[in-house]
This record gives C-alpha cells, structure tokens and sequence, in this order.
C-alpha cells in the first residue's frame, strides 16, 4: 500500500476502527500541562501557527486574477477551539506533543481563517497516527490508547473554560478524528450541561453524525440541534462531501450511520436552510498535499500565482442529497471549457493512480466550504451578541 494512500487514511471511520485493538495494562500516561505555551498550535496574541499568510489569489471565470489579503481581528468578541484531523506522521500509535510540519499545515489549512471573527484556541494532543492506521490496514494489531488523544483534549478545554473563556461564547470546529473527539466532547461535558449556553456553534465537518430521520435533534445529541440558518446559534453544522456525479459507492465510508431510523446529518454551508448554494472555497494554490493528483494550471497561459490559497467564484455549488447512497453534501463543479479557468478541482483520494471513490472529498471537506462557514460564524457571532445583550438588559 502506498504511502500517498496512507496519508490520505485521515477518516473518522479508520479511527474508530483501530482504536478498537487499544493497549491494554499500560501505566497510565502523565495528563499534559496546558499551562505551557508549547501544548497549544494557537492561543490569542501569538506569532504561532494560526499567525500566517492566508493571502488569497481570486480567479474570475474569465481568468483575472485579483488578490485578496486576510487579516485576523485580535478584538473578536468570540471564541473557536479548533481539533485537527489525523496529520500526525510519529511512528508511534498515538502522537507525541511535539509539533510537526503536518499539525502546523492543517491549522493553517483549516483553522486559520477563522481567525477573522474569532480568537482560535487550537491545543495538541496525542491522537491516533498515521502509523497506526497502516498497522490497522495492514492486519496487524496497533496498540493504541482508545482515550489518550480525547483525555488531552478535554483537559485542554477545561484549562481554556478555567483560564481563557471569562464567559465568552465558542465556536468549537473540527474535522475526521477532530470532529470525533469534539463529539465525544458535546456529548459529555456541554450537551445539557449550563456551558451549553455559551456553545455558538460545532462545525463537525468530514464525519458521520447520526440524527433522526426527518429530525434536527437526536442522535447524536439531545439538546444541540443542526443549524437551519446563519442566525441560529448553540447548533451544529456537520456534513461529508461527494461529487454529485460520484455518490457514495456501497463500501463508503462517509455518509451512512446504523439504525433504520437514523441517517448521517447533513447541513449545506452554502444554504443552511436546504436546497443548493454557492461554495465560498478556499482551495490550496499547490493542491491538498495529501493526494496523488496535483492541480492543473489554475489559468491557461496566466501567470503563475504567487499566493498560498485561491478562490474560484461560481465554480462550485452544493447540495445536501439524502438517498439510498446515503446522506451527504453533493459538490458540483462547473468548468466551462471555453473559458481560461481550470474546469477540475482535485481532493480524490488516490492510490495507484485509481481514485477510491469510496472516500468522497474528505481531503478537501474544510476548503470547499470554509469561506462560508466564517461567514457564518460571523453572523452567529452577531446574533449571540444580541442575544446575551438583550438577556443582560432583562435582567438589570
């Protein structure tokens, strides 16, 4: 099995296989101190890895090109609290606590951009490791600790609720392994719990999140509905996405859960409330880093581009699609071969030159819909703001 397919292995399902074959009477492992700086990839008012350069090229339809900058707002009345995704390339079954190129590149793939509407908050933790998920496919038992990785990262929310949060409201936002543990997390220490009031929003993105059949509320949770609409706060948003024109095959590992009367949820960034809209992706200039297939040129005889992300307006829309395939987030792409714009995006899943259709557009589930989903934090942002200061008002 080739490594470009290993690394690619960054799925909810892979890791809640394999940590099945937990080790077993080992010492337990020391709790991690998140008082110090060095357990955090983010914390407000550092130059750390939230601090880069998410300057943007825009690529029109026609093929001009114009640069869009970013900048973080350190004001943000907001908070996020970002977990990554399985990145970690350590040998060992679970990760270290010593940040690698990898954590640094999601947090700056997936996390950053945040940073315009809220004050991230992005810990380490000992996750589950792309060595073990090749022990795993390999048939050989991996002796991973099932609760090491989700113990890190509970604690790392105690400390930032115990030292940090002063009553804010959070954003907590997370992919594959990353919305997995946050998951856990709800179901634990916020759903029902009186800091679920200051819940704004879970964006549980590239993860099977089980709710009720024609239901917003169940499943998964009790009290923490999906959202409907951008104004909608302490809810979740959470899908899986597809090409349209690939549907989840019978052995997908995305966009199916167990029980008659459950299916995966689904919530369109692009159109919270149904029906199709407009993905706001930010696209990596140099493709996802993770998959076999590089980007074409992104505009035919046009310079080259000189910045780290793209955007493509009017490229690409979705659709939350629920049928016998099984519940997901279809993406369309619309080339038009009589322009100077690419036609094809990349984030298939590659091995051996043969896309595994099995795995959707996992790689890429956070970029294809990021711009959206900071725009929705902003609203949500306002909206809570409102909220807590006509609740502030009632109660003088």
């Amino acid at each position: 099995m080739s490594r470009i397919l290993i690394v690619a292995l960054t799925l909810t399902a892979v890791v809640s296989m394999i940590v099945i074959s937990s080790a077993q009477d080992k010492p337990v492992p020391a709790k991690n101190d998140y008082s110090k700086a060095e357990t955090w990839l983010c914390r407000p008012g550092r130059h750390d890895a939230c601090d880069v350069d998410l300057t943007t090229t825009v690529i029109s339809a026609s093929g001009k090109l114009t640069r869009e900058p970013w900048t973080a707002n350190p004001k943000a009345p907001i908070d996020c609290f970002y977990v990554y995704p399985t990145v970690s390339l350590d040998p060992t079954p679970n990760s270290d606590m010593i940040a690698g190129d990898e954590e640094l590149n999601v947090v700056r793939v997936q996390a950053a951009r945040f940073g315009s509407q809220c004050r991230v908050y992005a810990p380490l933790y000992r996750q589950v490791t792309l060595s073990a998920l090749r022990a795993f496919l390999a048939g050989r038992t991996a002796a991973v600790d099932r609760n090491l990785g989700y113990n890190d990262v509970v604690d790392a929310w105690n400390y930032y609720l115990q030292h940090d949060n002063q009553g804010r409201g959070v954003v907590l936002i997370g992919h594959s392994q990353g919305s997995m543990v946050l998951t856990e997390l709800i179901k634990k220490e916020i759903d029902g719990k009186p800091i679920q009031k200051q819940l704004i929003s879970a964006l549980l993105l590239g993860t099977s999140l089980p709710v009720p059949r024609d239901k917003d509320v169940g499943g998964a949770f009790q009290q923490v509905p999906l959202c409907r609409n951008s104004k909608q706060t302490g809810c979740v948003i959470t899908y899986a996405s597809f090409r349209s024109d690939v549907p989840p095959p019978a052995n997908s590992r995305f966009g199916k859960v167990a029980g008659q009367d459950q299916l995966a949820a689904c919530t369109n960034p692009a159109s919270l409330k149904g029906g199709s809209g407009e993905l706001h992706a930010y696209l990596s200039t140099r493709g996802s880093g993770m998959s076999a297939a590089a980007p074409k040129p992104w505009v035919t005889n046009g310079p080259a581009i000189d910045t780290p992300f793209v955007s493509v307006p009017g490229m690409l829309t979705a659709e939350c699609v629920a049928n016998e395939k099984g519940s997901y987030l279809a993406v369309t792409v619309h080339g038009d071969p009589a322009d100077s714009r690419t036609d094809e995006i990349t984030g298939d899943v590659i091995n051996a030159g043969k896309v595994l259709p099995e795995w959707g557009l996992h790689l890429i589930d956070v970029n294809l819909g990021i711009g959206n989903l900071v725009d929705i934090v902003r609203d949500q942002s306002k909206a809570y703001g409102a909220a807590n200061k006509a609740i502030s008002r009632s109660t003088q």
